[in-house]
C-alpha cells in the first residue's frame, strides 16, 4: 500500500478496508508517513466523513498502536469523564477529586488544548510543577493512593491518537464526529475504565454546533463504549455562552477551586455535580443518580473533595499551596475592559470567537510547537439574559503582550447580541444519551 493512494481514496469519497485505516494508522505512529500525507488524508476525512466501518477501525488501531492499561491490583470501579471541549469548560478539575472522595477511581488521560478549548492537562499545568507526564508506574502509584490521576498520553498509551490529536489542532480538521470518536475513545478505552461519562456540547462554542450533530457523536461513542463492553452514558450539553464566570489556564484553575471551596458560578457547580452523579451511579457507588448528586454536594461541603485535589496536586509533583493562595499562579499584568455598546439584554453570544481571541493573546496554540502562556484570561460579566447598560463591562481580557489585543478586543465585543427583549435562559442539560 501506498499513502498517496489511501489518500486519492478517501479525497474521491471511497471507503477504506480495516487493512488499510491499519496501514495508515501503523505507518503514521512509526514515522514512517510524514506530517504532510497524514494532514491530507486528514482534510481529506474531514470534508468526506467516515463511515461507522471505518470509525470503529480507525478507534481500533489507534486504541491498539499502544499499550491497554490494567489495574488487577486496585480494587474498585474505574470511572472516567470526558468532554468534547468548549470555553471555560473545566469541569474535570472538579469532578475528578469529588468522585475519587466518594470512593471511586478516576484514571484520566486527558488532551491538550484543541483549536479554540482549552485543555485538562495545560490547565493543571498552570499549577507550578505539576506532573501531566507520569509514566505508567507512577500513573498507578497516584491511584492507588489518591484515587485520582490526571495524566497525557504516555508513549505506551494510544501514540497513534497524541500525534494525530497535534496535527489536528493545527489544520483545522478538528469539528468531524468520525475523528473526534476515535480520537477520544482510543484514549478513554486504553484507560482499563469499567464506566464512561461523555459531555458532548453543543452550540456556538462547540465543535458540533448543531444539537442534531452533537446527538449523532454522544450516541456514536456510548455505543462504540458499549460495544468494547463498558458501561456509558452521555449528556448533550450547552455551549452557546462560556461555562462558568473565567476562560484561560491559571483562571480556570482558579474557578474550579472555588468550586470545590463550595462556591464559584451557578452553572459550572451544577454541571460539575451533575457529571459527578452520573459517575457515582455509573460506578456503582450509589443507586440512583439522585443519590449521586447527594453525595457529590455533601463531599464539596465537608471539604473532602477539595482535600483529594490537594492530595492529588502534591502527588503529581504540584505546589499545593496553590489551594490556599492562588498568586503562586502564573497572573498576566495587564488588564482590559471590553465595554457594551448599547444598552439592552444580552440575547446570544458568538461563544467559539472568545476561545479564538484567547488563543491569539497567547491562551491557546496556532502552531503544534506554541507555547501556551497560562496568566492570560477572559473573565465575563454577563450571562444570557442579564440587562446590559452601555458602557458596562462585558468582558474583562487578563493579557501580557499587546500585539494582538486590538483584534481581540474587536472579536469579543462583535460576539455579543444585545436585544430590546429579554431571552429565556439557556438551559444547560439538553439531552441524555444512552441513559
Amino acid at each position: 500500500m501506498r499513502a498517496v493512494d489511501l489518500i486519492r481514496k478517501k479525497r474521491d469519497s471511497g471507503e477504506h478496508s480495516l487493512e488499510e485505516i491499519n496501514f495508515l494508522i501503523s505507518g503514521y505512529t512509526r514515522g514512517e508517513i510524514p506530517d504532510y500525507q497524514m494532514s491530507a488524508w486528514l482534510m481529506a476525512t474531514w470534508i468526506r466523513g467516515l463511515s461507522r466501518r471505518e470509525i470503529a477501525a480507525l478507534t481500533e488501531a489507534m486504541l491498539h498502536s499502544g499499550e491497554v492499561v490494567r489495574f488487577p491490583e486496585i480494587a474498585g470501579k474505574k470511572v472516567d469523564k470526558h468532554s468534547t471541549g468548549g470555553v471555560g469548560d473545566k469541569t474535570s478539575l472538579i469532578l475528578a477529586p469529588i468522585v475519587a472522595a466518594g470512593g471511586l477511581h478516576v484514571p484520566m488521560i486527558s488532551g491538550r488544548g484543541l483549536g479554540h478549548t482549552g485543555g485538562t492537562l495545560d490547565k493543571l499545568e498552570a499549577i507550578p510543577g505539576f506532573n501531566t507526564a507520569l509514566t505508567l508506574v507512577e500513573f498507578r502509584r497516584a491511584l492507588s493512593e489518591c484515587g485520582m490521576a490526571l495524566i497525557g498520553q504516555t508513549a505506551e498509551i494510544a501514540p497513534a491518537d497524541k500525534k494525530i490529536y497535534a496535527l489536528r489542532d493545527v489544520t483545522s480538521t478538528v469539528e468531524n464526529v468520525g475523528l473526534i470518536c476515535a480520537s477520544i475513545m482510543s484514549k478513554k478505552l486504553a484507560e482499563g475504565i469499567d464506566a464512561l461519562v461523555l459531555d458532548v456540547k453543543t452550540g456556538s462554542g462547540a465543535f458540533m454546533q448543531k444539537e442534531e450533530d452533537a446527538v449523532r457523536l454522544a450516541e456514536l461513542m456510548v455505543e462504540t463504549a458499549q460495544r468494547m463492553g463498558k458501561k456509558a452514558v452521555a449528556l448533550v450539553t450547552d455551549m452557546d455562552q462560556p461555562l462558568g464566570r473565567l476562560a484561560g489556564h491559571s483562571h480556570e484553575v482558579i474557578e474550579s477551586l472555588e468550586v470545590l471551596k463550595g462556591r464559584g458560578a451557578d452553572d459550572l457547580r451544577d454541571l460539575s455535580i451533575e457529571l459527578s452523579a452520573w459517575m457515582f451511579y455509573l460506578g456503582e457507588r450509589t443507586e440512583s443518580v439522585d443519590e449521586g448528586r447527594e453525595l457529590a454536594q455533601k463531599l464539596i461541603a465537608s471539604g473532602e473533595a477539595l482535600e483529594k485535589f490537594r492530595k492529588g496536586i502534591s502527588l503529581q509533583g504540584g505546589d499545593a499551596r496553590v489551594v490556599d493562595d492562588y498568586s503562586i499562579l502564573p497572573q498576566a499584568k495587564n488588564c482590559a475592559e471590553v465595554i457594551g455598546p448599547t444598552s439592552g439584554f444580552l440575547a446570544a453570544t458568538n461563544c467559539m470567537e472568545f476561545g479564538v481571541a484567547l488563543a491569539m493573546m497567547g491562551g491557546g496554540r496556532e502552531k503544534k510547537e506554541d507555547k501556551i502562556d497560562p496568566g492570560v484570561g477572559l473573565e465575563f460579566h454577563k450571562r444570557i439574559g442579564d440587562r446590559v447598560t452601555a458602557g458596562e463591562t462585558l468582558v474583562t481580557i487578563y493579557y501580557n503582550s499587546d500585539a494582538k489585543l486590538a483584534e481581540a478586543e474587536r472579536r469579543i465585543q462583535e460576539s455579543f447580541s444585545i436585544t430590546p427583549q429579554q431571552s429565556a435562559p439557556k438551559k444547560l442539560i439538553q439531552r441524555l444519551v444512552g441513559a
